[in-house]
């Protein structure tokens, strides 16, 4: 079921070098080609927003099946539109913005189907770690295909075959099941406005959800060094190709074996306990990459090494939200899609003060150790205070249901 998240990772993974490469044999300048990429990852979390419509009249299912078909049409459009620059990035920012609606009523769609009794959050752990194997799968397949097909076939023969294989996922969605009180829900909401408003505002008051958003919102699982190692690689005199052998298979096996650890750790800690330890393990990390020299193996190692903790650190993330979702949650799709909204914003600004931290440096430290230093610094004293504040808390709670059965 996990691996029905296909048709994000597949559409993320067109974004990633496709499109740079489509674009700039359109001739388009390299500033045109990065605003045209970051205006479509930010509906990652923009996106949002539309949330609430996954929640009502139709099943999780169709909006699921329905935004994967509009992604696969996207980006078919946008192929076909390449040399009418405009009408291309309206259609490849629609093809992403729907592929993140998909995944996002799939997410609300599988907190449902998680058996009662899964109180360890075992099989939510293994859920999280099957849709980021589909994400990381998604990333590798497209720019193997993509590249292929727009280099040996008609434009047309491609836009219909990539579009295809976008979509492709959502044919798992026939095996899965729609529990009927999911539906019954759906249509309630739709036909009565004023229900639908009181549980979002609701939602928005919920404890659980708004320490769920601090808790993704600060920097302890974000490991934005994986969007900007790969332009500082000339520091450890790795050359392009180096470069893309790395970030290429290499990257896939590695993130997709993370993946899958961590349901097998989450046999002995609780999800918000192994997401922290991922988030602090990984700022260790980091910061032993202070010590070695900058060759290409070192480089191999941190950037294979930053991307795994991420992608172990997004699995225990999905893991905690189907968790705060619960089983019976008539906005699923809404909860899940805010709360994953949230853990893709500290890449962002953890991005800028990386950058900021590699051009003028910090205490004395500048170029690659100022960067590690400050990306791995701040996340750990994040990753601290987080433990600090929900330990506080699950004492705190707990001393008032104690004092309250008294």
């Amino acid at each position: 079921m996990g691996l029905a998240n296909g048709t994000f990772g597949l559409m993320g993974g067109f974004l990633v070098l496709p499109l740079p490469q489509l674009l700039a044999a359109e001739h388009v300048t390299e500033t045109r080609i990065a605003a045209i990429s970051a205006a479509c990852f930010s509906w990652g979390i923009w996106v949002f927003l539309l949330g609430p419509l996954l929640d009502l009249r139709f099943s999780r299912r169709w909006y699921a099946t329905a935004f994967a078909l509009l992604a696969g049409a996207g980006l078919a459009a946008a192929i076909l539109l390449r040399a009418h620059l405009a009408a291309f990035e309206a259609a490849i920012m629609l093809a992403y913005a729907a592929a993140t609606l998909s995944s996002n009523a799939l997410g609300g769609w599988l907190a449902t189907l998680v058996p009662e009794d899964d109180h360890g959050g075992v099989i939510e752990s293994r859920l999280g770690a099957w849709t980021q194997v589909a994400t990381l799968g998604g990333n590798g397949i497209m720019t193997i295909a993509a590249g292929e097909l727009l280099r040996e076939v008609s434009p047309m023969t491609a836009a219909l075959l990539l579009g295809a294989l976008v979509a492709c996922p959502a044919l798992i969605f026939l095996w899965m099941p729609v529990p009927q009180r999911e539906v019954e829900q759906a249509r309630r909401l739709a036909s009565h406005f004023g229900e639908f408003w009181r549980q979002l505002g609701s939602l928005l008051k919920q404890r659980e959800v708004l320490l769920t958003l601090a808790l993704f919102l600060a920097p302890t699982g974000s490991f934005s060094l994986t969007n900007t190692l790969g332009g500082v690689a000339g520091d450890f005199h790795a050359s392009e190709a180096f470069v893309s052998r790395v970030g290429g298979l290499m990257l896939t096996i590695a993130g997709a074996t993370g993946c899958l650890l961590v349901p097998v750790l989450a046999r002995r800690l609780r999800p918000l306990a192994l997401y922290l330890g991922i988030g602090a393990a990984g700022c260790v990390f980091t910061l032993l990459m202070l010590l070695p020299h900058r060759t290409p193996t070192t480089f191999a190692i941190a950037f294979l090494g930053e991307n795994v903790f991420q992608a172990m650190s997004f699995t225990a993330a999905v893991a905690i939200c189907l968790r705060a979702i619960g089983r019976d949650n008539p906005l699923a799709a809404t909860e899940f899609g805010l709360l994953t909204a949230a853990t893709v914003l500290p890449i962002s600004y953890m991005g800028v003060l990386d950058g900021h931290s590699y051009a003028r440096g910090i205490g004395g430290l500048h170029g690659l150790a100022g960067m590690f230093a400050v990306d791995g610094g701040v996340s750990l004293v994040a990753c601290v205070v987080m433990f600090a504040v929900m330990r506080w808390l699950g004492d705190e709670s707990r001393h008032t249901s104690t004092s309250n059965a008294g």
